[in-house]
């Protein structure tokens, strides 16, 4: 026996070696039992972290796509911003003419010259919107700019070939006046 209490209780005769066996087995049994219970919570716990540990991992690869997304978008942007730079027509005092076109519901300017205009008309040349500015950019740029983002491309209309004019446009025959050009 390793606990003098017990020896002592047994010695002065008010315990029988039985009710010390029985004790010893039942602070076995308790410790056991503790243990075993440590050991499910301590389970329990583990599982708590790695699923903590599953649920961040998962966080962090949503936040890196999202990021990932960022970057592609940043730098298609950066890209359109120098295609549109570079390939830009020069526009001076000779562009007189008020071209207006609508975008995002509200009716917008810019100036041109005649030709400019009737080459926008003609599919030719394409508007781009640029860092709230607008510039006047040829059709292969527009058609670049356009499979990139299509929201940077203003105006362009692919011209189709053969449709230059309807045939069932009862006012085809009529001219239209200059004034009511827009």
């Amino acid at each position: 026996m390793s606990n003098p209490f017990q020896e002592q209780l047994l010695k002065a005769g008010l315990v029988t070696k039985q009710q010390v066996q029985k004790a010893k087995q039942d602070k076995n049994k308790k410790w056991k039992k503790q243990r075993s219970n440590k050991e499910v919570v301590d389970d329990e716990v583990r599982l708590k972290a790695q699923k903590a540990a599953e649920e961040k991992a998962e966080r962090d690869r949503e936040l890196n796509k999202r990021k990932e997304t960022q970057a592609r978008q940043k730098a298609i942007s950066i890209e359109i911003n120098q295609l549109i730079m570079a390939n830009r027509l020069p526009r001076d005092a000779s562009c007189e003419i008020t071209y207006n076109f609508e975008h995002n519901k509200k009716v917008k300017r810019i100036y041109v010259n005649a030709e400019m205009k009737q080459k926008i008309i003609q599919g030719k040349l394409g508007i781009a919107r640029i860092e709230g500015r607008y510039e006047l950019v040829p059709q292969v740029i527009a058609e670049k700019i356009q499979q990139r983002n299509p929201k940077r491309v203003v105006i362009y209309d692919k011209p189709e070939p053969g449709t230059t004019k309807n045939e069932d446009d009862p006012y085809a025959a009529y001219k239209i006046p200059d004034d009511l050009d827009w």
